[in-house]
């Protein structure tokens, strides 16, 4: 990895390690989304708290920063001699900071959101492609973190067709799937013995999705 590289890579974690779920959270005088319902820094569960508005702007940081990371590399990486392996490692690196933040001690969210800003940055059909397979799995079973585990399953099936095997996103998608499943293993063990919540429940459900 050359030092133009490293560098990219490194404002890419620094960018996911932003969570949007605390800041929001703090600038609308709420409280902290780590210290209710599942504990988790993620648009699910602020949005437990019953403010809608807040939660829909997590999602939206915490998917603008996904794009803007890999957006970044791809514009101004070219002139440095970088290409599409550099645009993978920055895609990886902010996924990596959003769910272990320098700033938060480590402690992140499940990367759902930003896996999904990561997937606009790589093909705008990848991404819609995930998406619409989260909201017919919400739809149907309106389980948040089996919606996702889903739509992340089948992440490199798309990829596969559309930004094709030989291609660093790729095997960058098999990654990201392989992050968020490990994050949700809490989830699968909640799910498995029928103790997982539902989209919407308010705070102090106890259940942890993404």
């Amino acid at each position: 990895m050359t030092t133009t590289a490293f560098a990219f890579v490194v404002a890419a974690y620094l960018l996911g390690s932003l969570s949007f779920a605390v800041i929001v959270s703090k600038a609308m005088g709420m409280a902290d989304p780590r210290s209710y319902g599942s504990g988790n820094p993620g648009a699910t569960n602020v949005l437990r708290s019953g403010k809608k508005t807040a939660a829909v702007l997590t999602l939206l940081g915490d998917g603008a920063k996904g794009w803007v990371a890999v957006a970044l590399t791809a514009w101004f990486g070219p002139r440095y001699g970088l290409g599409e392996q550099a645009i993978a490692m920055s895609a990886l690196a902010v996924l990596i900071g959003h769910m272990w933040p320098v700033f938060f001690g480590f402690k992140g969210g499940k990367g759902v959101a930003t896996a999904v800003g990561v997937l606009f940055g790589f093909n705008v059909w990848l991404a819609l492609a995930a998406i619409a397979t989260w909201l017919f799995m919400a739809f149907v079973v309106k389980i948040s973190s089996l919606s996702a585990i889903v739509a992340c399953v089948m992440v490199p099936v798309y990829a596969y067709f559309i930004v094709q095997p030989s291609s660093p996103y790729f095997g960058t998608c098999i990654i990201i799937a392989i992050l968020v499943i490990h994050r949700h293993k809490s989830n699968l063990i909640k799910l498995l013995t029928g103790q997982e919540g539902r989209i919407g429940e308010k705070a102090g459900s106890g259940d942890k999705q993404s």
